[in-house]
Parts: C-alpha cells; sequence; structure tokens
C-alpha cells in the first residue's frame, strides 16, 4: 500500500465518518441527477435539434447511459492505480476527471455553433464522466457498514442511501429556480449551465472531506479495503456477484422512472409546465428522504430482506399507476419517490455481506456497478422507446420486469441460506 494512506492524521469518529459519508453520496449524486435533468430538458435541443424533439430526446438518452457503462472500466483500472498511487491518490484523481468533465459540459457550445462536434463531444465527456465516478468508489459506505453498533447495522446502512434522494433534491432545485426565473431564452443560453459549474464547486469541498477521512483511523481492517485479484475475483465469486447485482435492480430502476422519465414524458407528450414536474418531484425528493430513514428504523426490527421484499412489492402497485401520468402525474410522482426510499434505502447494505472479507470491496464495486447497468443505465431510453412504440403501459410493465428480477434474486438468496 502507498505510504501515504498508512499515515493517519487523526483518529476519526463514527459521527465525523457519518457526515463525510452522506456529503460525499449527496456531491455524487447531484452531479449525477444535473446531468440526467439535462439530458430530458435541455441536451435534446441544444445538440440534437435537426431531429424531432422525440428522436432527439431518444438520442440524448442513449448518451446518458455511456456513463454507466464506462464505470466498470474505471474500477477496474482503478485498482493498478490505487496500488501505485494509493487509494486517496486514485479518489483524486478519479474527482479531478470527473469534475473536469462536468466544468466542460457546461462550456459546451451546441450544434447551431459546432455541428456534429456537439454531440460527439458531449458524449466523449459523458464517458470522461463515468470514468471518474467509477473510479472514485472509495469504500467509505462499506467501512460504515462495518463500523455500525450490532443493534443499528440497518439504520446506519440506510445513511449513504440518503445522498440519492437529497442529490436529487438540490438538482431539481436548482433546474427548479432557473427554469421559473428566466425566460426560456435565457435558460437555453447561460442557465442551465450553471448547474455544472455549481456541481464542480460542492465536488471540491467533498474532496478535501473524503481524503481527510481516508487518511483516518477509525478502526477498519486493511482487508476491507484492499483490492483483490480480478481474475480470482471472477472465478470464485461470480455467483455471488450476479446475485449482488439482480437484487437491488428494481431499486435502481426505479431511480431513473420516477426523475428522468416523467420530466421526458411533460416535456414531449402533455404540454404541461416543467416546473410543475419539477415541483411535484421535489416533494417527492424529500418524502423519500424520509422513506429512506423508515428503512433503517424497519431493517433493524424486521431485517433488510423483510424490508427489500416489501417494498419491492409496491413497484407493483406503481406500475399500476404509470398511466396516471398522462393525467394526474403527482399520483405517480409522489407514491414513487415513497417506494424508491423504500427500496432504495437498504439496496445496497444487502450486497457486501454476500462475499468472503477478502472480496468484499472488489465484489461489492463490480456486483454495484453492473447492476447500475443493467438497471439504470437503458431506463429513460427504455422506457421512452416503449412509451412512443406501444404506450404508457408497457413503461409499467418494464419497471414490473425489474421488481420481478429483484423479487427471484431475494428468494434464490433465501433458499441458498436456508440450504446452509
Amino acid at each position: 500500500m502507498n505510504s501515504v494512506e498508512n499515515t493517519h492524521l487523526h483518529e476519526a469518529t463514527i459521527d465525523e465518518v457519518v457526515i463525510t459519508v452522506v456529503m460525499a453520496r449527496v456531491t455524487d449524486f447531484f452531479g449525477f441527477f444535473v446531468y440526467a435533468i439535462a439530458s430530458a430538458l435541455v441536451f435534446p435541443r441544444l445538440f440534437f435539434p435537426t431531429f424531432d424533439p422525440v428522436t432527439g430526446t431518444l438520442l440524448s438518452f442513449a448518451i446518458f447511459s455511456l456513463a454507466f457503462l464506462a464505470r466498470p472500466v474505471a474500477s477496474m483500472s482503478g485498482r493498478m492505480i490505487q496500488r501505485k498511487i494509493g487509494r486517496a491518490g486514485k479518489v483524486t484523481l478519479a474527482l479531478l476527471i470527473l469534475g473536469t468533465a462536468t466544468v466542460a459540459i457546461g462550456m459546451l457550445p451546441g450544434f447551431e455553433s459546432i455541428g456534429w462536434w456537439a454531440p460527439i463531444l458531449l458524449a466523449v465527456l459523458r464517458i470522461c464522466q463515468g470514468l471518474g465516478l467509477g473510479g472514485a468508489w472509495d469504500g467509505l459506505t462499506l467501512q460504515l457498514q462495518h463500523s455500525a453498533p450490532e443493534n443499528k447495522q440497518g439504520f446506519y446502512a440506510m445513511v449513504p442511501q440518503l445522498g440519492g434522494p437529497i442529490g436529487f433534491v438540490v438538482a431539481a432545485s436548482l433546474f427548479y429556480v432557473l427554469t421559473g426565473f428566466l425566460t426560456e431564452e435565457e435558460f437555453f443560453t447561460f442557465g442551465w449551465r450553471f448547474t455544472f459549474f455549481a456541481v464542480f464547486a460542492v465536488n471540491v469541498v467533498s474532496l478535501f472531506a473524503r481524503l481527510r477521512l481516508l487518511n483516518a483511523d477509525w478502526g477498519v481492517e486493511e482487508e476491507l479495503v484492499t483490492s483483490a485479484p480480478i481474475r480470482e475475483l471472477i472465478e470464485t465469486q461470480w455467483r455471488p456477484i450476479l446475485l449482488s447485482a439482480f437484487l437491488p435492480l428494481a431499486s435502481y430502476a426505479l431511480f431513473h422512472m420516477v426523475t428522468v422519465f416523467p420530466l421526458g414524458i411533460t416535456s414531449l407528450f402533455t404540454g404541461r409546465d416543467i416546473s410543475d414536474i419539477l415541483f411535484l418531484q421535489l416533494i417527492g425528493g424529500t418524502l423519500a428522504v424520509f422513506a429512506v430513514i423508515a428503512t433503517g428504523l424497519l431493517a433493524d426490527r424486521f431485517g433488510r430482506r423483510y424490508v427489500l421484499g416489501l417494498s419491492t412489492g409496491l413497484i407493483l402497485v406503481l406500475c399500476l399507476l404509470v398511466g396516471t401520468l398522462a393525467t394526474n402525474p403527482a399520483i405517480f410522482i409522489l407514491f414513487g419517490f415513497v417506494v424508491l426510499g423504500l427500496t432504495y434505502g437498504q439496496a445496497s447494505a444487502i450486497v457486501p455481506r454476500r462475499f468472503e472479507r477478502k472480496y468484499r470491496y472488489s465484489g461489492t464495486a463490480l456486483a454495484t456497478n453492473i447492476s447500475w447497468i443493467l438497471g439504470a443505465a437503458f431506463a429513460p431510453l427504455v422506457g421512452l422507446g416503449l412509451v412512443v412504440g406501444i404506450g404508457l403501459w408497457a413503461a409499467g410493465i418494464y419497471l414490473l420486469s425489474g421488481a420481478v428480477v429483484t423479487f427471484v434474486a431475494l428468494r434464490i438468496l433465501s433458499n441458498s441460506e436456508a440450504a446452509t
């Protein structure tokens, strides 16, 4: 290991760990959702103006998925980088790549200025974002779970998950203000760019907080933050990797079906003011925060699998409500965010325990990246494509398929544990 990582600058308290983990995850998801919202509201018009709005949005969602495909590549290459410059050095380099790509997107000229170079550069920068985010895996969430008191494992496991809904609320708040108080011309000329510059600013603050914690001593075994040999990992752990990728799949798919998907549907088909949908999503995101917190209390009392199974079952109900997006979007959005909070709160916590200790760090990272690809990467693209080709109800079937996969994975997990 790098000598820097063996030099502990201070002894971290559990409160400092919690604050840093939440800060890191909020900033990650803030940047994630700034791009996601822009991919529905801004990029089709600026980078694909020669296409009809539906096709332009589909192309924008296709580029959106590229970051997820790049994350496993960054995770694997990050293993070699970490051996050379240490975990803190790897995280610093990854966030530098992520921040630079994000600012560059905010400065990128549109199609009218540079032609086809605009969407090409957008795709390249989106891949760079994925490389940065994938390489920024720091293991802090995993360490927090292992440092939690025995009777509060579920509560501490949900702490990092707060970053998802909080990050979305912050991103949506910016777009709500900008779309509500700027003219349409002002928003598309410069307003949307401000959100990407804001992402860079908060990432700088988050980086220093992460580095302080990565160089701290908080009683975590080195084995839990050490990468395992990739060939050995895949040969010996391919079953738990696949199972762990399927367990949170429904939750990750739902993430985009209640955030990006309604924005795309509204802007293309309903004629409603997009600010009204953003306002509903702000309320929904707040409800999701409380739902995530509730999963921590429920998991400590009834168990994580019970919470994940029950909440996944609620997705079945949500699928029946997808048609309300066209008539009364508040029903789908608000209920959807509550279900999202319940499913997401313990989604990642159930993954690490599937691996032996020496494979836990690498196995969790690989399984999580695969799960995001299978569940979330193409959700807006597939969802919108189904609506265009078949109808709004087909998007509900797509969401249902994710819930079925998670249910099957939970059943396999229960059977395998019963057999042992």
